[in-house]
C-alpha cells in the first residue's frame, strides 16, 4: 500500500468566494483536528483527485499544510453534478492511538481459479446491495477492503449479509449485521420487477435518471460544503 502524500497551502478565501480558487485549478479543503479551529487549505485539482482515487475514505493520507503535517482520513467530498469534478474536500486528522471510523469497500471473495459465484456459474444473477460499510479501528488496522465468501451464493434467495464479512483483528463493523450485501435472483424475476416498475428503460434513460439524482445530491452537497465553510470560518 503506497503512502498517499498531499501538499496543501493555507488559504484566506472562504465561503462562496472559493469559486475563484476553482477557476485557478485549485480545490478548497478543510482539515478538522480534534475540536481545534478548522484549518482552511487548498490543493491542486490533480493532487486531490489522485489522493481520493487511491485513498477513498478508508486509507490514511499524509498532509503537508504549510509548515504543519497531519495524518488524516478523507471524511467527505463534494462533486459538481454536471461536470463530475471534485470541488471540496474535508479531512479529519487522526491520532495513532485513537480509533477512527471509515468507509471500507466490500467485495466478494471467489474460490481459487474462479471469478464468479456458484449462482452466477449456474446462470443466476447476484445483485450487489452494498459497496462499502462503516467500521471502527485504530488507524494502523484500517483494511483496504473487506470480503465475504462468494461460495455461499448458490441458489435463488441466497444472501450474504454484513455478518458474513471476514473481519481482520481490531476491526469492528458499525452497521447492522443483518444488512444485505448481495442476494441471488432468477433473471426472469428481475426482468418482471423491471417491467412492473415501468419496464425496459434504455441505457440513456437510466443514465439520465442517475444524473438527475446526482444533481439533486450535488445541490445538497454544495449547500453542505458552503455551510461547512461558513461554520469553520466562525471557529
Amino acid at each position: 500500500m503506497e503512502d498517499v502524500i498531499v501538499k496543501l497551502e493555507p488559504r484566506e478565501v472562504t465561503g462562496k468566494s472559493v469559486k475563484r480558487l476553482r477557476s485557478e485549478g485549485l480545490v478548497p479543503a478543510v482539515i478538522h483536528d480534534h475540536g481545534k479551529p478548522s484549518i482552511h487549505v487548498s490543493g491542486t485539482y490533480i493532487d486531490l483527485l489522485k489522493a481520493y482515487k487511491i485513498a477513498g475514505k478508508h486509507q490514511l493520507v499524509k498532509l503537508k499544510a504549510g509548515d504543519k503535517q497531519f495524518t488524516a482520513l478523507i471524511k467527505d467530498i463534494d462533486v459538481d453534478p454536471k461536470k463530475h469534478a471534485l470541488r471540496h474536500v474535508v479531512f479529519n486528522a487522526v491520532k495513532a492511538n485513537e480509533k477512527v471510523t471509515a468507509e471500507i469497500p466490500v467485495r466478494i471473495k471467489f474460490a481459487e481459479d474462479n471469478d464468479s459465484t456458484p449462482a452466477e456459474r449456474a446462470g443466476l444473477v447476484v445483485l450487489h446491495q452494498q459497496e462499502a460499510v462503516e467500521i471502527e479501528a485504530l488507524p494502523k488496522d484500517l483494511p483496504d477492503f473487506l470480503e465475504f465468501d462468494g461460495e455461499q451464493l448458490i441458489a435463488v434467495g441466497d444472501q450474504a449479509t454484513v455478518a458474513n464479512l471476514i473481519l481482520p483483528v481490531g476491526v469492528v463493523v458499525k452497521v447492522d449485521l443483518t444488512h444485505p450485501l448481495a442476494t441471488v435472483f432468477e433473471p426472469s424475476a428481475l426482468q418482471a420487477a423491471n417491467d412492473a416498475a415501468g419496464g425496459d428503460a434504455t441505457e440513456e434513460e437510466a443514465t439520465a435518471d442517475v444524473d438527475a439524482g446526482e444533481a439533486a445530491e450535488g445541490l445538497e452537497a454544495e449547500k453542505s460544503a458552503e455551510q461547512s465553510e461558513e461554520k469553520a470560518k466562525k471557529e
